[in-house]
């Protein structure tokens, strides 16, 4: 073990209502977290320019039919504070899509339960643009959030263990063959053209088991300096352990002076990063002006207006963005942007069930997409689902855990899988499909892989 045990406020917080902050220096919330990285539900959610959060020592846990607004109570935000301001984490897995509509894939995922939710009464919040930090606690009263304010500040003074060198898999084992995923590309295009479906996101396992005496926050430390993404996430749980490099945000909701507006950033279409500039420039360009990538986007984006258009005020959906290019670290992709107002009386978590899961992941139409998908891939559990946070105050957000690496804990360690696909429409190449997963993992196996 990394720590000594955490102990929280006690007794535990039973209403988060009352908050208390205490003004720190910033530090990395990567380090600061590795000290205690083995607790049960340590959390770190990442973000490379803006507020990034560490938490441990939840005073309530809930699986399965777990009710998020009764979790959550009600409050008034902070002024001047950053977006998460206490409240829940949550991991949705791919398969709690069977809980919300009747016509999904009816299958269920032993490892990993469907729905989690943890509530945290402390947190630690680090700004990396602005070089500062934030120990957040909350409770019923001001003692109880003085207390824990006062507890995650405690969290700065343990040492952090050095980083693991060498290589965190001994192998990695490709659970689909390039000739498999070439035949499914090349089935799906078929039932494309038959008129089942306009697009469906088959993606592809690589699996392995972690280096005797690594963990998987080992794997986390590394990406988060190798490459961090802009929704990288790690969250221990009993057994398990989720560590995802993702790129994509699913959903965010912010509450307005009109309401609560909802976002969405769709992510479809892809490019590898050029070995130069000269040809890093001309893959961006191709990605940009390809028809196929456009079109690929331009269903998932009216997928999404469509989930969100369930529950929000008629005429408040738009596009503000449509096929703009971001580079990341490892590729170049397509990302629009769809936002809405929610109608009156519909919450933060309202939009989340009506999207979810995350309409990039799926395909069109996307109930007979996930069918489709269910022919080819075994249950996904946390790939292609959502890690999220929801603060006390109605806001929310959620990543697509794409880039993430799902790990189990067994008597002889932790074994893990990760997958990579992509969008197949009736265009679609199957080599180049191929080869697209293998770009997209790339990061993940180089830090499992590499010795550095």
């Amino acid at each position: 073990m990394w720590s000594r045990p955490a102990t929280p406020p006690d007794p535990p917080c039973r209403d988060l209502a009352c908050v208390v902050t205490r003004a720190t220096a910033w530090a990395d919330p990567v380090e600061v977290a590795a000290a205690f990285a083995e607790d049960i539900h340590a959390c770190v959610l990442l973000s490379a320019d803006g507020w990034s959060y560490v938490l441990r020592a939840p005073d309530a846990v809930a699986e399965e039919g777990a009710d998020l607004p009764a979790l959550l109570g009600d409050a008034a935000p902070m002024a001047d504070g950053p977006p998460f301001q206490g409240g829940v984490v949550g991991l949705a897995a791919y398969e709690f899509s069977a809980q919300l509509e009747a016509t999904a894939p009816q299958v269920r995922v032993g490892e990993w339960p469907d729905l989690t939710l943890i509530r945290y009464p402390a947190l630690l919040a680090f700004h990396a643009g602005q070089r500062r930090g934030l120990a957040i606690g909350r409770g019923a009263d001001s003692r109880a959030a003085a207390a824990a304010a006062d507890f995650a500040l405690s969290w700065l003074d343990a040492p952090s263990p050095p980083a693991r060198c060498g290589a965190l898999a001994d192998a990695v084992v490709l659970g689909t063959t390039d000739d498999q995923h070439a035949a499914a590309v090349e089935e799906t295009v078929g039932r494309i053209a038959a008129g089942e479906i306009f697009q469906a996101n088959l993606a592809r396992p690589w699996r392995g088991a972690l280096a005797v005496g690594a963990r998987p926050y080992d794997l986390f430390r590394r990406l988060a300096r190798q490459s961090a993404a802009g929704y990288a996430a790690y969250l221990r749980l009993p057994g398990r352990a989720l560590v995802s490099n993702s790129p994509e945000r699913f959903l965010s909701v912010r509450p307005q002076a009109d309401g609560l507006w909802a976002e969405s950033d769709p992510i479809k279409g892809t490019r590898p990063r050029g070995a130069d500039p000269t040809a890093d420039a001309a893959l961006a360009a191709e990605l940009a002006a390809s028809e196929k990538d456009r079109a690929e986007n331009l269903m998932i984006v009216d997928l999404m207006r469509n989930d969100l258009a369930r529950v929000s005020v008629p005429g408040t959906v738009r596009v503000p963005e449509l096929w703009g290019l971001r580079s990341y670290a490892n590729v170049h992709h397509l990302v629009s942007r769809v936002r809405a107002r929610l109608a009156p009386g519909r919450s933060a978590w309202d939009a989340f069930l009506a999207a979810f899961p995350p309409s990039s992941v799926t395909g069109a139409p996307k109930l007979q997409a996930m069918k489709v998908i269910a022919d080819y891939e075994t249950p996904r559990g946390p790939y292609c689902g959502s890690l999220f946070w929801a603060g006390v105050d109605g806001a929310l957000e959620a990543s697509v855990l794409i880039r993430t690496v799902a790990l189990l804990e067994t008597a002889a360690g932790w074994t893990f899988e990760a997958r990579a696909g992509g969008g197949i429409v009736a265009d679609s190449e199957a080599l180049a499909e191929v080869a697209e997963t293998t770009t997209k993992i790339g990061a993940i196996l180089r830090a499992l892989t590499d010795s550095a």
